[in-house]
């Protein structure tokens, strides 16, 4: 199978079940910036492969699971509204996420002020991450109501997801984290 199909050069793509749309439809931009996080989240993984910490191992096995579900977020946005999403997004999905945005939060520092974004590079990667989901939300709410509710939750809490693995990287990478107003 050839990589390219010259299908898209005059600015149109094909939804689930060949529907054919703009480039710069919504729903191509909302799976589009789905991708985009899932790379920065592939960008700090790739980051941790250079630290060792406990619970590297199992915070690696929650990303990769995170990255799979991110595409059946992406296949639910690609799929055109009455049609059946083949990859579908569940319930608990979001009940994953929020269960290990406990379990790493509960070793963290409780949060006094904002924090800026950064740290080690794979802390970094989170956080940029985390910005982009909160893009890819932010699309998915403008489709309106033809997207699985659940694709909003999921986006809504990967984003808290994001920031508390970012803040846990730092914390066991010796990456301090800067307060707002510090200098």
């Amino acid at each position: 199978m050839k990589i390219y199909t010259k299908s898209g050069d005059k600015g149109l793509t094909s939804l689930v079940y060949g529907d054919r749309v703009s480039k710069a439809d919504l729903r191509v931009e909302a799976y589009g910036t789905c991708d985009e996080a899932n790379s920065y989240i592939g960008q700090g993984v790739s980051f941790l492969q250079a630290v060792d910490f406990e619970g590297k191992e199992e915070l690696l096995r929650i990303l990769h699971t995170v990255q799979t579900i991110l595409f059946h977020v992406g296949a639910e946005l690609a799929t055109p509204a009455g049609k059946e999403v083949k990859w579908k997004l569940e319930t608990g999905h979001i009940t994953e996420l929020e269960v290990s945005i406990d379990q790493l939060d509960a070793s963290l520092a409780p949060l006094k002020n904002f924090i800026l974004p950064g740290g080690h590079p794979s802390g970094a990667s989170f956080h940029v991450a985390r910005t982009v989901v909160r893009r890819a939300e932010r699309l998915a709410v403008r489709i309106g109501d033809s997207v699985n509710p659940l694709v909003l939750s999921y986006l809504n809490r990967l984003s808290d997801f994001l920031f508390v693995v970012a803040r846990y990287v730092n914390a066991n990478t010796g990456c301090l984290e800067k307060n707002l107003h510090e200098i």
